[in-house]
């Protein structure tokens, strides 16, 4: 007879108190670094998005896209495995790109599960480098991610994804035949789209509030005024704004703590964020 009550299996999920504190990872995957904010910790873990299988380098996650799901596990496994907290499993709040899809969220979920989380949730990265700098959310707000490998102009109202683009073309393309001006002039054409065919004229009111710069090529000059001068708008490069999205996803795990009802959906995108 198989008794009542025996041993719990080995990787079962206790029910989780959120009356105590919640050990959390803020984790943003970039083609070309990867960055993680563990909660208890001031500084934030920066490395380049490589793993190694014997003498040899590979890139997992390449222009937005996770290639290599394993390797990608393989690679945060080296940088957090060892920093996990004592205190349970984590709660993983994770930024995706604004197209990634439901594709992109499954390899990355299925990636970090090396972590061994309580939860994993998700936020476009464009709303997480927003709340970095507590952006207004309720109007309709325009942040262009100038990264590595893609460039993405996104549009955000009442705090959600109402219309995005990108393109395969980032810093890591710049040289004598590919000019800072291209990367500008990619920007300025994806937000042109969006003008022509924007019903509510939300795009028009964004631009007129100015647009978010974020992402490595926020430092640029070079691509910043050209971008001001052909968008006739002003454009505010955030602070540090290569890191601005895992700041803002760090931001949101006390969002987590103060609503545990965001964990059954998986998806922090509607959630306000609380004080830190």
């Amino acid at each position: 007879m198989t008794p009542a009550f025996g041993p719990r299996p080995p990787f079962a999920r206790r029910p989780w108190s959120w009356s105590r504190p919640c050990c959390g990872i803020a984790v943003d995957l970039g083609s070309a670094r990867t960055r993680a904010w563990l909660s208890g910790r001031r500084t934030i873990i920066d490395v380049p998005t490589v793993t190694f299988q014997g003498a040899a380098s590979a890139y997992p996650i390449q222009r937005g896209c996770i290639v290599d799901t394993p390797g990608t596990a393989r690679m945060l496994h080296r940088m957090l495995g060892h920093r996990l907290p004592r205190c349970g499993r984590p709660v993983i709040i994770l930024t995706t790109p604004v197209l990634g899809g439901v594709a992109y969220r499954t390899e990355a979920r299925a990636a970090v599960e090396i972590l061994r989380p309580r939860t994993v949730l998700t936020v476009p990265t464009a709303r997480a480098a927003a709340v970095s700098v507590d952006a207004d959310l309720i109007r309709p707000l325009l942040v262009v991610d100038l990264g590595a490998h893609l460039t993405e102009v996104t549009l955000l109202a009442d705090g959600a994804v109402v219309d995005a683009r990108h393109t395969a073309l980032g810093t890591i393309d710049l040289d004598r035949l590919t000019p800072a001006a291209r990367i500008a002039d990619a920007a300025v054409a994806m937000v042109t789209t969006m003008l022509e065919e924007d019903p509510g004229a939300q795009v028009s009111d964004a631009l007129r509030r100015g647009a978010l710069l974020v992402g490595g090529g926020a430092l640029r000059p070079d691509i910043t005024y050209r971008l001001a001068r052909r968008l006739d708008t002003p454009v505010r490069p955030v602070p540090a704004p290569h890191t601005a999205a895992v700041r803002g996803a760090a931001r949101l795990l006390q969002a987590v703590h103060t609503h545990p009802s965001a964990a059954a959906g998986g998806d922090v995108t509607r959630m306000r964020q609380g004080p830190v």
